[in-house]
């Protein structure tokens, strides 16, 4: 039986929202093993000058426990 464990993390990207959730799981990748899945919880912008500056995410990771 996998035990998985479910983390949130925040990642952002100046390109778009898609880039932001790669981003997130390419950095999560870096510390868990076996990760499972990724769910974008939310999506906001930064803007500044009235202009977006950045897209942020806010990723729920699924990964499997040893």
């Amino acid at each position: 039986m996998a035990v998985l464990k479910v983390i949130e993390i925040l990642a952002d990207s100046e390109e778009s929202w898609e880039d932001a959730t790669k981003n997130a799981i390419a950095q999560a990748s870096k510390t868990l093993k076996h990760v499972r899945s990724g769910f974008v919880q939310s999506q906001s912008v930064v803007v500044k000058d009235g202009k977006v500056k950045a897209f942020r995410v806010n990723v729920k990771v699924t990964f499997e426990i040893d």
